[in-house]
């Protein structure tokens, strides 16, 4: 059997690696370099991660876009405002490279992380709304 399970990473094309983590670091805390290779930098998600690749070779995104999570999205919202970056929708974003990036928060979607990862990433008592949980509840994935 080969059953897709999750998502280990993400490589995203980034005109600039060294501006890239900059720019995560100016909307997002504690944003943490897991690794670099020619080319490349790895940027931490507990047990995930971004890949960084230098070098632009497509045009910037309307519909396609990376799903983020976040563990406040208001707060996150605001500071993208505050770094003058153009909001598309209510938490859709461009980065300078045109990528289209979806924050989400983690509280309100079926997307887990287990306790022990959450305390590992600073995220002790992060929970799902009750919502979350219900629809996790009705594919058997919660208690």
């Amino acid at each position: 059997m080969a059953r897709l399970v999750g998502i280990n990473h993400l490589a995203v094309e980034v005109g600039d690696l060294d501006e890239a983590i900059a720019f995560f670091g100016r909307i997002f805390d504690d944003v943490q370099l897991r690794g670099r290779s020619t080319g490349m930098a790895f940027i931490d998600l507990g047990d995930q991660f971004i890949a960084f690749s230098k070098g632009v070779t497509h045009v910037a995104d309307h519909d396609r876009h990376i799903g983020l999570v976040v563990d406040d999205l208001d707060d996150a919202v605001r500071r993208l405002r505050a770094a003058g970056v153009e909001i598309h929708g209510t938490h859709d974003f461009l980065d300078p490279w045109g990528n289209r990036w979806q924050l989400v928060d983690y509280r309100e979607i079926q997307f887990s992380k287990t306790p022990r990862i959450l305390s590992g990433m600073g995220l002790d008592g992060l929970e799902k709304s009750e919502r979350a949980v219900e629809e996790l509840r009705a594919k058997s994935l919660a208690d």
